[in-house]
């Protein structure tokens, strides 16, 4: 359609307009959730050396089928103060080094001890090196372990001090206000007019806001009024580095969030996307913010979100993919055909198939809060048959 960008067009323009922000050092703890401003390398090997993975005896294989001399005992910590001969066996626990000249670890199961002398009662190892964690079976000193731009997961953390690390350079958080706009609209849970409804975007975004790093500064409405506009969005500008508008972004009479944003000396570097719901979305850059507008309505701002705001933030935080994963399943029933935009349809993935839900109005929030996918059908696109692959996202 003439005038509209595609999706990827405006998520690759809204990541030109954007500077990623600076890095800082922080705590392991702290860096749940960040993205990496420095590739992981290992300082260290793990194991640093063989190690026992069960508890039993350190032999020989080539010793089997014994008997043996017990020749001392090795706990985890302890390092061992001399290695065994032909024909001796060591006593060892699990995740203690095995002495010299040991090769595997025959479990204390499969033997019996009887004074100095361990005899074999069961199957035994049947490969040299069994029940034995190798040095650097896991990592090797020096080895990239996660690329710059990885988000830091527990299991990060764990890996990262494993390999030598108390801290780690991470991204920092963008800061965030939200401007939501719209005289019809009155505070959560406040007596609500016949002309009026409960304002539901600025939790929604907020909550949205608490999956990425982020810091949420202010939490701002206004009516429709262009000064009051025009003064939010310039009072959140000096201490935000992303200003997320609500409402206001279409072509009626009391929509002025295009009009304000153009005052202040950011004219949209874009306006209006192919895609249904969220057609009315601009982006603009005023001083060190980035400002979105996104639609009023429910669905349209839920889903603009997850495919501009949401990716911008971790961009801003350095994330190598801030882009959301695009997934395939079959569908649970026919799909119509497309019209002239992409659209996001809210859907239920039941791990069989995707069932898009019934009603698909840009203001339906039941459906939405149904939904745990983003059913994408292209414009232009046939119809499909249950069973056909579809491309989707998770919400």
């Amino acid at each position: 359609m003439t005038g509209l960008l595609r999706v990827e067009e405006a998520q690759a323009r809204i990541f030109a307009l954007a500077r990623p922000l600076l890095r800082e050092t922080l705590p392991l703890p702290g860096t749940i959730g960040r993205f990496l401003a420095e590739p992981l390398i290992a300082r260290r090997s793990q194991p640093a050396a063989a190690l026992a993975a069960m508890d039993g005896y350190a032999i020989r294989f080539a010793d089997l089928p014994g008997p043996w001399r017990f020749s001392g005992s090795i706990a985890a910590g302890q390092w061992p103060d001399r290695s065994i001969a032909a024909k001796e066996a060591m006593r060892i626990f699990t995740g203690a080094p095995l002495p010299g000249g040991a090769d595997t670890v025959l479990v204390q199961e499969d033997a019996v001890a009887d004074a100095d002398v361990i005899t074999l009662t069961g199957e035994g190892p049947a490969l040299a090196g069994q029940h034995v964690r190798a040095a650097g079976s896991d990592f090797n000193e020096s080895a990239a372990l996660l690329a710059i731009g990885s988000q830091v997961t527990p299991a990060g953390v764990a890996l990262a001090a494993m390999a030598g690390y108390a801290a780690l350079s991470v991204g920092t958080m963008p800061h965030v206000a939200i401007i939501t706009t719209g005289d019809e609209l009155v505070a959560p849970g406040a007596p609500v007019g016949r002309a009026q409804i409960p304002e539901s975007n600025g939790v929604m975004l907020a909550a949205l806001l608490a999956r990425v790093p982020t810091t949420l500064g202010t939490m701002t409405h206004v009516g429709d009024d262009r000064a009051a506009i025009i003064d939010a969005i310039h009072d959140a500008s000096g201490a935000h580095d992303v200003i997320v508008t609500i409402g206001g972004a279409s072509v009626g009479d009391h929509d002025h969030v295009h009009a304000a944003i153009t005052s202040l000396g950011a004219p949209p570097d874009f306006w209006k996307v192919a895609m249904r719901p969220g057609k009315p979305l601009m982006a603009a850059r005023l001083g060190r913010a980035m400002i979105l507008g996104l639609p009023g309505n429910p669905a349209s701002a839920f889903v603009t979100a997850h495919l501009f705001l949401l990716p911008l933030i971790r961009y801003l935080a350095g994330a190598s993919a801030p882009l959301p994963a695009i997934a395939h399943a079959p569908l649970g029933s026919d799909l119509g055909p497309g019209g002239q935009r992409r659209d996001y349809l809210r859907a239920v993935f039941d791990g069989h198939g995707l069932l898009p839900c019934g009603n698909q109005d840009s203001g339906g929030l039941a459906s939405l809060a149904a939904a745990n996918a983003l059913l994408i059908r292209e414009a232009g696109a046939t119809a499909q048959t249950a069973g056909t692959l579809a491309p989707y996202i998770v919400i």
